[in-house]
């Protein structure tokens, strides 16, 4: 038996790293004083039930549409500057408090791959907050496809196969059950589930996979993969 340790870590964007959730409420209780006496569950179930009704192309221009679909049941205003606003607020959505610096670790050590269902323009913007982290990078407009399809696995992993990498070598980590991690480990790949709303109730904003898949790693948080990693817990006997 020899150690194996992963290479290349792909990571899921928008949920795993930036705090979509907290970007949406912030903005609809800027822009609407309706929205101010919503609960985020309220806001964040129409939301997901929303955007998993007709999932579209070059996320986040497609919430113009969800903000439409959303307005009339949560007594917001139909309101065609509101509903641009809800997709250009992707600009302002912020990381989660341990992306940057748990990044910064990872980086040191594995070649680091965005794999996201957001457009170009928006990814570009999220990696620079994120403080440019990313060796290579990998949005809708690239893949012409979204996640869960598995023709963008085999996409991002044809372009890490050009650098010699291989399936084995990539560690896939992402907070969304539905979108990455069921469809990664039925693919074979190693998986690392960060489990952004441990503990608490509901969805959120992310679609909810029919069944649950038991991933290779579980955390809370990032900064828990970035030490797991520095402690050599990411090798393994082959």
């Amino acid at each position: 038996m020899t150690d194996r340790e992963p290479k290349v870590l792909t990571f899921d964007v928008v949920g795993t790293l930036i705090d979509f959730e907290a970007g949406l409420l912030a903005y609809l209780r800027g822009a609407c004083a309706e929205a101010a006496a919503l609960g985020d569950g309220a806001i964040l179930d129409a939301y997901r039930l929303a955007r998993g009704a007709k999932e579209a192309w070059r996320f986040p221009d497609d919430l113009e549409r969800v903000y439409a679909a959303i307005a009339p049941g949560l007594g917001l205003p139909q309101d065609a500057a509101i509903a641009k606003g809800f997709a250009q607020s992707a600009r302002d959505w912020p990381p989660f408090a341990d992306a940057v610096e748990a990044l910064q670790r990872l980086g040191r050590r594995y070649r680091l791959v965005a794999m996201t269902n957001a457009a170009r323009w928006a990814l570009d913007l999220m990696a620079v907050r994120l403080g440019n982290p990313f060796h290579d990078t990998v949005s809708v407009d690239e893949a012409l496809c979204e996640k869960p399809d598995p023709q963008y696995f085999a996409f991002a992993r044809g372009r890490l196969s050009r650098d010699g990498y291989t399936r084995d070598d990539i560690l896939h980590v992402a907070q969304s059950q539905y979108h990455d991690i069921g469809v990664a480990k039925r693919l074979g790949y190693t998986v690392c589930w960060i489990e952004r709303r441990m503990g608490q109730k509901g969805a959120g904003g992310t679609i909810a996979a029919a069944e649950r898949t038991e991933p290779h790693y579980h955390f809370a948080t990032l900064r828990e993969l970035a030490d797991l990693a520095e402690s050599g817990g990411l090798r393994q006997k082959v």
